[in-house]
């Protein structure tokens, strides 16, 4: 079972893509990530590390701390 925050961070994610007009690919190639792995963080399949919320802060073109602001 997904936790509280993870559950968070996913529609949080999900939120700040769609606000963006991004499919999960394109958000993925900004963040130098393997295209599928948005869609597993969103369907939560995986919970992202560290250095993986950096790079999808740097791809949405956003603060790490605004990314976790949920």
């Amino acid at each position: 079972m997904s936790s509280e925050v993870n559950i968070k961070f996913a529609k949080r994610l999900k939120a700040l893509r769609l606000e963006r007009t991004l499919s999960q690919e394109e958000l993925a190639s900004l963040c130098g990530i393997d295209r599928t792995y948005i869609g597993r963080l969103e369907r939560l399949e995986r919970n992202p590390s560290l250095e993986i919320l950096q790079k999808i802060a740097d791809g949405l073109g956003i603060e790490l701390t605004e990314l976790l602001k949920f």
